[in-house]
């Protein structure tokens, strides 16, 4: 790179061959962004190295830098923990940004003496256990039904200290006379029995619903065998409820316990990731946010990313986690791996499908702020793999249709905004070529549709494509140079055998990958094309064989040609009509006239 500035080339040399964290500053020392490196000498190093970039954020951010600031440490893991930290404090510009601004609930148990279970936004320091967050309401009120459901707490707030009880200071209410409670107020119900519900509560929240089952069922024995059966009943309903909860939150084996699972999926300019945790093969929270691209970033240092984050957010203390990109950090004491089969491959895909979901919901709410975005997107596509300076917004295709050389014609059709534009679509019969020649062919009719759009200062398309190798190409190429028209107008070449594309002066094809939308819109384009010019043939050449083999004859138009036609389907089943068959479609005179054309001399 030329012209680096004077504070970048004097650090470049001092810059130590350890990981650490850079930082790039404009030349109002503005932070631009934060970057983490396995070896910062190399990482930075390749940010100056280059006169050309593939992203033009990246171009852009290079052209700003005036100066950069590092900071060393021992391995990339705790790189990967001072980037975030940083990007967090400062939000840089052009550093990748996780949009999620909500604030969650939690579940709190409050410190107080007969604790209470309720949701809360707020998180208070004052010794109470906070459980969360839940990004899905749903999720939170399902936990909390269930918690209402099996125990039965107190929700009031009064302060109920033993002196205050034994004073008599409270009296039970509607909640107790109704079963919600059992009325710790007025000493019906003990400390030791309140605080075994919300060991279990805690349990159940963690997820550990099978060690409360567990506890419930020995306590259901415990009950029958002293002959307490309507308590007995009761545990029993209550486990009922957990095994019947247990069923519908368990996805896959219960054996998979403690484990977090990230996934993404990306476009071009987003990454979605999808976080879960499992505890005992139960899915007791999961979360899906949208992280901006910035410099092209690839899904992996994505992933890596959002992993810190969510272990953060969540307070995660997992020893493993399953993520969907071979990451190329090292996380000590965490095992990350990207399993292939059975249930954690269940997992994955599971985490993945949530992550599509959000997506499209991503994607349909941008359609509605902006129609064009799904448009704009195929036609940057397009632009990016046909190495295209504009975008290819106007496109037109030819193709070429003849039958060894008779009624020669072609087609040309147009898409406008990646759509077919029917009204623009024209078709050419061939005048100055003899015989089939389908390069000589090519040159004519674009020789005539560009000639035309030039005289009468129409608007020219962005693209145009030729159905053929390079031969048509080649072709086309030498009537662009006739108008004057080569280097305002971008062409390309598609052969039909390996759907290879051709591009001007390039021996060599390129191959876009099948599933791309940009080889789905000119295989779209070629196929239209062929569709509409076979179309004309047909009709040209249906008009062309009533005028050889009917309307030659004396005393027969066209008219009495086509209502034969229509009737007998073909010329050959005409010439083998009698008479009498022919009158019954047309006179008498007229039937005459054609029988003896073809039964009493040759045609």
């Amino acid at each position: 790179m030329k012209d680096r500035p004077p504070k970048i080339e004097e650090a470049l040399p001092r810059l130590p061959q350890k990981p650490g964290v850079y930082q790039y500053f404009d030349a109002d020392e503005k932070l631009l962004y934060v970057g983490k490196a396995k070896n910062l000498k190399k990482r930075v190093s390749s940010y100056f190295s280059k006169d050309r970039f593939e992203n033009g954020k990246t171009a852009l951010l290079v052209r700003k830098i005036q100066s950069l600031k590092y900071i060393v440490v021992d391995t990339e893991y705790e790189a990967l923990l001072l980037e975030n930290t940083l990007i967090k404090k400062h939000q840089p510009r052009f550093n990748i940004q996780l949009r999620d601004d909500k604030t969650y609930p939690w579940i709190c148990i409050k410190n107080e003496r007969f604790p209470r279970v309720f949701t809360t936004r707020k998180l208070i320091k004052d010794g109470s256990e906070y459980y969360g967050p839940y990004p899905s309401v749903r999720v939170l009120k399902n936990i909390l039904s269930l918690i209402t459901q099996l125990y039965k707490l107190r929700n009031c707030s009064f302060n109920l200290s033993d002196e205050n009880i034994q004073a008599g200071k409270f009296r039970v209410c509607l909640e107790y006379q109704i079963g919600n409670c059992k009325g710790p107020c007025e000493g019906k119900q003990d400390e030791e029995d309140y605080r075994e519900a919300i060991a279990q509560i805690r349990n159940l929240i963690k997820g550990n619903v099978q060690s409360v089952i567990r506890d419930l069922k020995a306590r259901m024995l415990e009950q029958a065998t002293n002959l307490q059966f309507e308590e007995a009943q009761y545990t029993k309903t209550r486990l009922d409820a957990l095994e019947k909860f247990k069923s519908k939150s368990t996805v896959v084996n219960s054996s998979i316990d403690n484990v977090d699972v990230l996934t993404i999926l990306a476009d071009d300019k987003f990454g979605y990731v999808n976080y879960m945790r499992v505890i005992r093969g139960a899915i007791v929270q999961s979360h899906t946010i949208e992280v901006k691209k910035q410099l092209d970033e690839r899904p992996a240092e994505l992933l890596a990313s959002a992993l810190v984050e969510m272990r953060e957010r969540f307070g995660s203390v997992s020893k493993e986690v399953l993520v969907s990109e071979v990451l190329q950090v090292e996380f000590p004491d965490l095992r990350i791996h990207v399993p292939q089969r059975g249930d954690k491959r269940r997992l994955i895909e599971f985490s993945e499908r949530n992550a599509r979901f959000f997506m499209m919901d991503r994607h349909k709410e941008q359609e509605k702020v902006d129609p064009d975005r799904h448009i704009n997107r195929i036609l940057s596509q397009m632009q990016e793999d046909l190495r295209l300076p504009e975008l290819p917004r106007h496109i037109e295709c030819f193709d070429n249709s003849n039958m060894q050389g008779s009624f020669p014609v072609a087609a040309c059709v147009v898409f406008k905004n990646a759509r077919p534009s029917k009204k623009d679509y024209r078709h050419f019969n061939i005048k100055t070529v003899e015989g089939p020649n389908d390069f000589a062919s090519m040159e004519e009719v674009l020789h005539r549709r560009y000639k035309r759009l030039v005289d009468e200062d129409q608007p020219l398309p962005q693209l145009v494509v030729v159905d053929g190798g390079k031969g048509q190409l080649s072709s086309a190429l030498k009537t662009l140079d006739e108008l004057g028209l080569r280097g305002k107008i971008s062409i390309i070449g598609i052969a039909k055998r390996l759907e290879e594309i051709f591009f001007p002066e390039d021996p060599i094809p390129i191959y876009i990958d099948k599933r791309s939308e940009s080889l789905k819109i000119i295989q779209q384009l070629r196929n239209e094309a062929h569709r509409f010019g076979i179309t004309h043939h047909r009709n040209r050449r249906s008009k062309g064989v009533i005028r050889t083999s009917l309307s030659d004859i004396q005393g027969i138009g066209e008219q009495t040609a086509r209502q034969l036609l229509r009737h007998f389907k073909s010329v050959k089943r005409i010439r083998e009509a009698s008479e009498e068959d022919l009158a019954q479609v047309v006179t008498q005179q007229r039937a005459k006239l054609v029988y003896q054309h073809f039964n009493g001399k040759e045609e």
